[in-house]
């Protein structure tokens, strides 16, 4: 890739990983009160498989660069921005534009990565370590000694997830593919195959007086099955439409559809509680806030990991210019953990 020039990936329209286009240019200058980064690392999310057929609930118009978060080094500061900054290695949550060379973003919205965290190992856990930690820790509050379900246990969020859960002392039963299951016995998870039979009824045998929480990024119908898993006082926290990836139609039903189930199950006077987990609650109407929380929390995930509570699950490293077979890996489910792109 060519340091002296911008190269970024564009997503045109609802097209196949290969209709992805490289577009080439000028690395801006950092206006006032900005960072110019150069991308180490990004990676490709489920929230990047949504947007490429259009069914992301908030996605900008076509043509946009993807890429929901990522990790580099500052190259140039702005005006009022402390030139300090420059060589500092940084992660940004974007939602989009990470998946190019160089990026801009406001100063505020950077957050150092401690010595000791490579790139790639820091860009598996910006969205996907924040995402755990905040709905483990402060929507669903478990505790030790609790149990919880993780569905997708060796996904990007899924498998921080069950680390942290086990790390707060909880008990964890994890759906994955069988290729999954020993290493997850070796985490100490208690392992169950989404594709062999009824999922729910294998659940209520291994916790027959229910579970504390479970974490259910996969919606639809199914979701009615996480509700019904949980004990007296127990918690889902919903946090994707999975099962919907493919569908065609409207983006923003599948998450309608999620928040009327959510709030019909809050008001039935039952002791259980149900979430729809949105990262991004609260930034339009408290901007200050939401980059002090973010920055508390993704400082709380690498202390984790550099205490070992949480290992940095790469599932590959691929140039940016082969978005194409790097999109293709993270959407085949084949893989556990994060596709990282690397310049």
């Amino acid at each position: 890739m060519n340091a002296e020039g911008l190269v970024e990936v564009v997503l045109p329209g609802k097209v196949e990983p290969e209709g992805l286009r490289i577009r080439t240019g000028a690395v801006p200058a950092a206006g006032p009160g900005q960072v110019l980064i150069r991308m180490e690392a990004t990676g490709v999310s489920f929230a990047e498989q949504q947007m490429r057929r259009g069914r992301y609930y908030d996605q900008p118009p076509f043509p946009f660069v993807p890429g929901y978060d990522l990790v580099g080094t500052v190259q140039a500061t702005g005006e009022g921005v402390d030139p300090a900054l420059v060589g500092t290695r940084v992660a940004v949550l974007l939602k989009v534009g990470g998946w190019a060379s160089h990026v801009l973003v406001d100063a505020a919205d950077v957050v150092p990565v401690p010595e000791g965290i490579g790139a790639a190992e820091a860009e598996t856990l910006v969205v996907n370590g924040v995402t755990a930690w905040r709905m483990l820790h402060g929507t669903a509050g478990v505790r030790a000694g609790q149990t919880v379900v993780v569905l997708g246990a060796n996904g990007g969020v899924g498998s921080v997830l069950v680390q942290l859960a086990r790390a707060a002392g909880a008990k964890v039963i994890g759906t994955a593919s069988a290729r999954h299951h020993d290493a997850l016995r070796d985490e100490g998870v208690v392992p169950v195959d989404y594709r062999a039979g009824d999922v729910a009824a294998r659940i209520r045998a291994l916790a027959p007086g229910g579970v504390d929480a479970v974490f259910d990024h996969v919606g639809g119908t199914g979701i009615v099955d996480s509700w019904r898993l949980l004990a007296p006082g127990g918690t889902l926290v919903s946090y994707g439409s999975a099962a919907t990836r493919d569908d065609e139609g409207s983006g923003q039903w599948p998450v309608l559809r999620l928040l009327g189930r959510v709030w019909l199950w809050n008001a039935l006077p039952n002791g259980r509680r149900a979430y729809f987990f949105n990262l991004w609650a609260g930034r339009a109407l408290a901007k200050d806030r939401f980059r002090a929380r973010l920055r508390a929390d993704l400082t709380q995930v690498f202390e984790a990991y550099l205490r070992g509570d949480v290992t940095a699950r790469i599932a590959a490293r691929l140039p940016l210019g082969e978005i194409a077979e790097a999109l293709r890996l993270a959407e085949s489910g084949t893989v556990a953990g994060k596709v990282v792109l690397e310049p």
